[in-house]
């Protein structure tokens, strides 16, 4: 007999969120920023095709604070999604299951992730003299 007193499956309220699984959803998250990066870059690159003025209008768009972190924003994602993707490959080799090495490879790519975000938009703000 079932205890009622039990879930049938688990769920949220059973366990603590651990970095694997933060970092999991993570990655999720930063797929579907990267797709929708993937269209703002598209409308930017569509925006040229039309003319100056759609161009100046894009520009001012991705210029502006929301734009400036929405670019911000899919940079991380970028350079998360690749961390965490060579990360998933070295699983796929059956490396770094251990608790102590998962949780060391987690943290290493959110530092990695941050540090090249940080690094490109230095470079790109020198860049443009912005």
């Amino acid at each position: 007999m079932v205890n009622p007193q039990r879930p049938l499956s688990p769920h949220l309220q059973v366990y603590r969120p651990q970095i694997t699984s933060t970092l999991s959803i993570l990655h999720r998250a930063t797929g579907i920023v990267l797709a929708i990066g993937a269209l703002l870059f598209s409308y930017w690159l569509l925006s040229a095709t039309y003319g100056p003025e759609k161009y100046a209008a894009a520009q001012a768009l991705l210029g502006s604070w929301f734009g400036q972190l929405a670019l911000w924003g899919f940079t991380f994602s970028l350079f998360y999604h690749l961390g965490n993707g060579v990360r998933h490959l070295a699983w796929d080799g059956g490396l770094g299951f251990d608790l102590d090495k998962l949780r060391f490879t987690g943290w290493l790519v959110v530092l990695f992730a941050a540090a090249m975000t940080v690094l490109t938009r230095v470079i790109a703000y020198a860049s443009v003299g912005g």
